[in-house]
């Protein structure tokens, strides 16, 4: 049988990827980086890296990227809370989960965003575990009814209650890691446990121009020691935080990147990394950084194609709109972020359910973008080859007077070539209208209502639960807090 083709999306040629590596290591070795941390400075001097120390400007050499490369893994692997599922991070595997971190949620009965509460981070999370076509589950939601200074920690306690997937999350504290790390071996039982089979994805985001904050070096750190694969997000903006050309902010971000691989190497050799982002397109007219632009897109999928060639894991922030509300734009971003991304094989890619620039969450939305992966998915599996001969069989049994409707062939088949969407909209005009004339969003939220409604929260056993509620409580009593939302 002739072999199914993977269609793939590939901007770039082999020599202007290596051109764009090559300047680079040249901007890593010439210019440098700012890092701010000091056990991240004193990593780097004992590697033998020039530094500029009044200035904390680290200038890296090619030998030390190299080596760095060469003892980062290409493929991670994720397990949910069981330990039992697990899922490859690397090669053309791709993993959509909802971005974050949003500080507002979209009000579908108002049409207006609002602070998001508890209420709206458990919803969203048992949801996000309801939706087949998101792999991975996010802290996507920043609950303005904890205090800020435990609000990192918080998300990650809600998240790992309410639902089994392997989360992405991240620190806004320095002091936040550790909270997190124990929660997290909470649900493994041993460091060593969580070390071998990884729950969460922590991200961290370089500042550009090219610096590393006491934060985010802290992370990769922390991460690297504990054998937690660290997620770089480097965020350039053309023509303000970065160049203005797509080739000179791709080298910019190769650059941000390796200088966060080498951190995350020095740390510990062999430390999961992987190479990913979330730059944008600067409007210049507006001063905003429209994350559905396609050259925003063309950006993420080039740099990814950049991490295939040296090797690594690759993540975008794809398949999310800028819109304020579910209208046609918001569909338009999305789909075309998802079937781009999921033809350039980006491993995770970060972005479901967000509206206006990565501030905002919906639980319509994230139903609706979960069709939209779905339908990636789709594309991505190809065209297969199902029977030989391919049709001629058929054909005879139409002379034999028979339908294709009511053929053996149609029943066995029809299933796995096909998707069949439950919030857009395939009926007919009629049928739409006696169903009441509602949109696919007004369709998004009643599916929100009716999987909330008939599906009870996924929760650990109650062991766990007392476990993550102690180490929450201890978080909580160091800010005052008495008692928990």
């Amino acid at each position: 049988m002739i072999k199914t083709k993977r269609p793939k999306l590939e901007l770039l040629s082999k020599s202007f990827i290596k051109k764009i590596v090559d300047e680079a290591f040249v901007l890593l070795g010439k210019h440098g980086v700012f890092v701010e941390n000091e056990a991240a400075l004193t990593l780097l001097r004992e590697a033998g890296m020039e530094i500029d120390e009044s200035a904390r400007r680290v200038k890296f050499t090619p030998r030390l990227i190299e080596e760095s490369l060469s003892s980062a893994p290409s493929t991670i692997t994720l397990y949910d809370r069981t330990g039992g599922r697990e899922f490859v991070v690397g090669g053309d595997w791709v993993h959509f989960d909802p971005g974050s971190a949003a500080v507002t949620i979209l009000d579908h009965a108002t049409q207006a965003e609002r602070k998001a509460v508890t209420e709206d981070l458990i919803k969203f999370c048992r949801l996000t575990e309801m939706l087949p076509h998101f792999h991975f589950q996010s802290t996507g939601l920043v609950s303005s009814d904890v205090p800020e200074d435990i609000a990192d920690v918080y998300r990650l306690y809600i998240c790992l209650q309410y639902s089994s997937k392997p989360v992405v999350t991240g620190t806004f504290r320095v002091e936040g890691f550790k909270p997190m790390f124990d929660m997290l071996v909470a649900i493994r039982g041993s460091e060593a446990s969580l070390a071998a089979r990884p729950l969460a994805i922590f991200d961290a985001c370089p500042s550009p121009p090219l610096k590393w904050s006491n934060l985010t070096a802290q992370s990769l750190i922390d991460c690297s020691r504990a054998g937690i694969p660290s997620e770089l997000i480097s965020m350039g903006m053309t023509g303000a935080t970065s160049p203005v050309t797509i080739a000179g902010t791709l080298v910019q971000h190769v650059a941000e990147n390796l200088s966060g691989l080498v951190i995350a190497q020095l740390a510990k050799p062999g430390a999961p990394v992987i190479f990913g982002g979330s730059p944008s397109s600067f409007d210049m007219r507006r001063g905003t950084t429209p994350m559905g632009a396609i050259e925003t897109m063309m950006i993420d999928v080039a740099y990814a194609q950049i991490g295939k060639y040296l090797n690594l894991p690759t993540h975008a922030y794809m398949s999310l709109s800028d819109s304020k509300v579910n209208d046609s734009q918001a569909g338009l971003e999305t789909g075309i972020g998802a079937v781009l991304a999921a033809l350039a094989g980006i491993n995770v890619v970060s972005g479901p359910g967000m509206l206006n620039f990565e501030s905002c969450q919906s639980l319509e939305k994230l139903i609706i973008d979960n069709e939209i992966c779905g339908l990636a998915y789709r594309l991505i599996e190809g065209i297969s080859q199902r029977d030989e001969p391919l049709a001629l069989e058929l054909f005879d049994a139409l002379g034999r007077g028979m339908q294709f409707l009511t053929l053996p062939h149609t029943r066995k088949w029809y299933r796995l070539e096909h998707t069949f969407s439950v919030v857009a909209d395939r009926e007919t005009y009629d049928a739409w209208v006696a169903l009441g004339k509602k949109t696919m969003a007004d369709r998004a939220a009643d599916r929100v209502e009716q999987l909330l409604r008939e599906n009870l929260p996924a929760l650990p056993n109650p062991a766990v639960v007392r476990e993550l509620q102690e180490i929450m409580r201890g978080e909580a009593r160091k800010v005052g807090l008495d008692r928990l939302s």
